[in-house]
């Protein structure tokens, strides 16, 4: 599951990173904020387990 994770949170900030070369468009708009509610969700997930682990 850290896995998965780990490569869903990379991936959406690759894209996050990718998604600043396009132009200011609505697409665009949408994108990043769906890109960046993903980094939060994994972020979230991850911090979760971890604190699954320490307990």
């Amino acid at each position: 599951m850290k896995a998965l994770l780990w490569f869903v949170l990379c991936a959406a900030i690759a894209a996050n990173v990718s998604l600043n070369l396009m132009e200011n468009n609505a697409l665009h708009i949408v994108l990043s904020v769906v890109s960046g509610l993903v980094v939060l969700a994994s972020g979230t997930g991850l911090w979760m387990l971890r604190r699954e682990a320490r307990a």
